[in-house]
């Protein structure tokens, strides 16, 4: 999608949460402010960081009058601390158009015009775009596509255009959104309590009716996602049980299918001989075929599908470890702070 011109470039806002993201943060917000976008601010929120996180921030903001921070110090009670920290940012955005993100995302130059010219030319209140996933290691990256595959078969965001579907898309990365459509679905305030607020984000703006789609930002949006196995393991406690809307029984038989349909076909191969082999062999060609092309969409090598069955099982051990532990605590840890799964549970949208 070519540019906007300037002469129908609406305001924009970006914002942007963060707490303990000195790592990236600097990089990050220099991408934003490298934007040629012609009228855009941003707004990042401090959510009660300890590291050097508000010094970068206030240290850039001197810098460029276009940067504006927020700083939490303290959680209302009834709200995750991203959720809140961006609901607080987004009352204050001026931008007839708001850019939801994350303080570690680094976007091209363009990226933002081209967003804008599609979601007018296309008529859409939300335009969700997937990120460049960038991790160091072989093993880390091949579990990030297992992981972007099974999200994909388990939320279908190809439907989330249909005005007829129930699907729906978010992506924390980026979620372009209409001011106004996000104030009248009741923005974050709504989704209060959800650890997967861009997915949740994008389900109650479906909801209310407004237009959405999900294109691909490769080369566009870059984030590093988790910097080691271990991080991604302990990361995805605060989502992966949320995402099943705390449903037991969706998440086990969603580990279930996925050892049923993404591992056992490889260990058949072990197994079987005869025409039985010959059926799983087929059946291994086309899931990588699948695997490859869908890494090639994401940015990944497709050589990656190679990997597959092994990131299948690393995949259903983070369920299941997931879900040990989010039960045995009766919450989760997020940003610094415990949440009971009583609590979690009633924020159902």
């Amino acid at each position: 999608m070519a540019p906007i011109d300037a002469e129908n470039a609406p305001p924009v806002t970006i914002i942007a949460a963060a707490r303990n993201e000195e790592r990236n943060i600097r990089a990050a917000l220099q991408s934003l402010l490298r934007l040629n976008y012609p009228h855009y601010q941003i707004l990042v929120v401090n959510d009660r960081s300890t590291d050097r996180t508000g010094t970068i921030l206030e240290e850039m903001a001197k810098d460029d009058h276009r940067l504006e921070v927020l700083h939490v110090s303290e959680l209302p009670a009834g709200w995750l601390g991203k959720n809140h920290a961006l609901w607080e940012a987004g009352c204050r955005a001026r931008g007839a158009l708001l850019l939801f993100t994350d303080a570690d995302v680094v976007l091209a130059p363009d990226v933002l015009s081209r967003a804008v010219s599609c979601l007018q030319q296309e008529g859409l209140d939300h335009l969700a775009a997937t990120p460049e996933v960038r991790m160091p290691g072989t093993i880390l990256n091949m579990l990030g596509l297992t992981f972007g595959f099974f999200l994909g078969l388990f939320t279908r965001p190809w439907k989330a255009a249909d005005p007829k579907s129930h699907c729906h898309i978010g992506i924390g990365a980026f979620n372009l959104v209409r001011a106004a459509a996000y104030r009248q679905v009741g923005g974050h305030r709504a989704i209060a309590l959800r650890p997967d607020d861009d997915l949740k984000l994008g389900k109650i703006i479906k909801k209310g009716g407004f237009r959405q789609q999900l294109v691909y930002g490769n080369g566009l949006i870059a984030v590093e996602w988790y910097a080691s196995v271990r991080e991604m393991v302990i990361g995805l406690e605060k989502n992966i049980f949320a995402g099943f809307d705390y449903r037991l029984g969706l998440a086990v038989g969603a580990v279930v299918f996925q050892l049923v349909a993404g591992l056992w076909p490889y260990l058949a191969l072990l197994l079987t001989t005869g025409p039985t082999f010959a059926v799983y062999a087929a059946t291994v060609v086309v899931i990588s075929l699948i695997v490859a092309d869908g890494a090639r969409l994401h940015g990944y090598s497709p050589w990656y599908a190679l990997g597959f069955p092994l990131t299948v099982g690393l995949l259903a051990f983070i369920i299941v470890r997931t879900l040990i532990c989010t039960l045995s605590r009766g919450g989760i840890y997020w940003r610094g702070t415990f949440y009971p799964l009583c609590e979690l549970r009633k924020n159902r949208v």
